[in-house]
């Protein structure tokens, strides 16, 4: 039996990445991409449902907005809070 994997070839240029945040008030970032998009997300939602005390402790929004860009990526205290690009991307935080 012979077993064939398809590969997609990734080039960096087709990786979605953060290049810029800003933090706009009420739990919300304006999230800019490397491929020109700009997404405003609304991150309240998902921290005021969340009952772990890991996310919930960023309803503290002085830490909430600690956020750095790491990686192409928003990152809270070294990867203690993180979401798929795709997710940003699309601007959704579930």
């Amino acid at each position: 039996m012979k077993i064939v994997q398809d590969y997609i070839e990734i080039k960096p240029d087709d990786v979605i990445e953060v290049t810029s945040a800003n933090y706009i008030g009420d739990y919300a970032i304006r999230v800019s991409f490397n491929d020109n998009t700009e997404k405003l997300v609304d991150f309240k939602p998902f921290l005021f449902k969340s009952l772990h005390p890991s996310i919930s402790k960023y309803r503290n929004e002085q830490l909430f907005k600690e956020f750095k860009i790491s990686d192409g990526n928003l990152n809270w205290n070294d990867y203690d809070l993180i979401f798929p690009i795709h997710n940003l991307h699309e601007g959704l935080i579930d």
